[in-house]
């Protein structure tokens, strides 16, 4: 029979533990840069990535942004925006362009008004008025009876009509941030 007399010290244990600790610490740290030079690339894809640092643009704020993308268009060139409404042609609109409409709610009656940002795409030939389509696009400069944001859209889809498919006047509420949206 073996007996074994095991005696335990306090820096021992120390020594023990932040060795321990120090290996998981250099192990944790060389898989990381393993991961980020020789991980697979195949997994990540751009356009998700830009899709999902867009800010989409709700009912709630809907008006708010559009008055302050008008108000100062040269500060929100470039930025890409994404939302939904209805498509809406106007009888002098070239063939490509239609305005991403909303009804604005303007009384207590719910009479409304047509708002939206003028919109070209391709894609919209073969689409009818009022059906309902989500894009994602960037904000440019244009001109349409003077200078106003006009959606370059980059993709689009049709939508199912939304359960808040009214928006409300601008309100207090909002501050514009040039450029960000």
């Amino acid at each position: 029979m073996f007996i074994y007399n095991i005696k335990v010290s306090g820096s021992k244990i120390f020594k023990v533990f932040a060795i321990t600790v120090s290996v998981i610490v250099i192990i944790l740290f060389i898989i990381s840069i393993y991961r980020i030079f020789f991980g697979p690339k195949e997994n990540f894809d751009y356009n998700d990535y830009i899709a999902s640092t867009i800010s989409p643009i709700e009912a709630k704020n809907y008006t708010n942004i559009l008055k302050a993308v008008h108000d100062d268009i040269d500060s929100y060139i470039g930025t890409k925006i994404r939302f939904s409404g209805y498509v809406y042609r106007a009888i002098d609109f070239k063939d490509n362009q239609f305005v991403l409409a909303r009804n604005m709610v303007i009384s207590s009656d719910y009479q409304t008004l047509i708002v939206g940002f003028l919109c070209e795409s391709e894609k919209i030939k073969n689409m009818s008025d009022n059906t309902w389509i989500e894009i994602t696009g960037t904000i440019e400069k244009g001109d349409y009876h003077g200078d106003i944001p006009i959606i370059k859209v980059t993709s689009l889809k049709e939508v199912e009509k939304p359960i808040d498919e009214y928006v409300y006047p601008p309100d207090d509420t909002y501050i514009p941030t040039n450029g960000i949206v």
